[in-house]
């Protein structure tokens, strides 16, 4: 799964930001903090895992999760880039109506 697609659901954010300040938790610590059912907690990792943005390390009984840092980081260099044309557009939006600005002053 895409990991845009991955992220638009709520409750698969707050799992990664839950992951983000807590570092690694156990499936069963995870499911202990949302207010539904195991079954749903289990099917959003399952989709943040195919999606590459939480590592699963199984360890006796426990499933381990935890963020992939690599595809966050990869996931942060788009936002950069996209949130770098939106101000550029918006810079050059800024000029011209600081133009226009000075034109209207001028004509008075």
């Amino acid at each position: 799964m895409d990991a845009f697609a991955a992220i638009a659901e709520p409750n698969r954010r707050k799992i990664l930001e839950l992951l983000a300040a807590v570092g690694s938790l156990a499936a069963t610590d995870i499911y202990g903090r949302f207010g539904t059912t195991h079954a749903a907690v289990s099917q959003h990792l399952k989709i943040l895992r195919e999606a590459g943005l939480v590592n699963v390390e199984k360890r006796k009984q426990q499933r381990i999760y935890s963020i992939n840092s690599s595809k966050m980081t990869e996931f942060e260099a788009w936002v950069k880039r996209f949130t770098q044309k939106t101000d550029e557009a918006f810079t050059r939006l800024d000029e011209v109506l600081q133009a226009e600005m000075k034109k209207k002053k001028g004509e008075k």
